[in-house]
């Protein structure tokens, strides 16, 4: 099953290639949904891109901690396409898919490798928004593209121009593993670096 690509959220760490990303999509007609750093590397690039508050008609706050976690996101992310039930619920409170997810961690192993790392400097570079729209993302894998890695960058677009625009549930699967790989690394580091604290 094909599914097409009308609006993406990218929030990366890693920013590489990410420009180039974000204009080949909008060469599709995608909306671009983004955060912070990542929206102003984009936008600096060239790239016409809509901040995630404006689309949840909520601020960022408190320090940057809570950006993402918002219904209009997550709803948009988990709502199954197939089910009458959630089309009609997203129709009736105004809430509009996003089909693409391009996120990846805060560096949290690289934080605490530092010398004279404290514990809260670690706790700080714990990503709570990053993972959930992940796992979000990757849950609802049959509607959802979502990119941890920027090495998928280029073959979800090449399948893209193949298809007019969409992502085959293949695909859509074999990125979902890797983010569940991901997350499950990112778990275990944190949990072994609280172990001894």
């Amino acid at each position: 099953m094909m599914t097409k690509i009308r609006r993406a959220l990218i929030s990366v760490t890693d920013k590489s290639g990410v420009v180039e990303f974000a204009e080949d999509l909008a060469a599709f007609g995608v909306e671009i949904l983004s955060t912070g750093g990542t929206a102003r590397v984009m936008r600096q690039g060239g790239v016409t891109v809509k901040d995630v508050a404006e689309f949840t008609g909520f601020p960022e706050m408190l320090d940057g901690r809570v950006k993402t976690l918002h219904p209009r996101v997550h709803a948009g992310i988990l709502f199954r396409r197939d089910d009458p039930g959630h089309v009609a619920q997203m129709e009736e409170h105004g809430l509009e898919p996003i089909d693409l997810v391009a996120v990846n961690l805060y560096a949290f192993e690289d934080t605490v490798k530092k010398e004279g790392c404290t514990l809260e400097e670690a706790i700080e570079n714990i990503d709570i928004g990053g993972p959930t729209l992940l796992r979000a993302s990757a849950k609802n894998y049959a509607s959802m593209t979502v990119i941890v890695d920027p090495a998928d960058y280029k073959p979800v677009l090449d399948e893209m121009k193949v298809s007019g625009g969409s992502t085959s549930r293949k695909t859509r699967l074999a990125l979902a593993k890797k983010v569940y790989a991901l997350t499950s690394h990112y778990d275990a580091s944190i949990t072994l670096y609280l172990a001894d604290k």
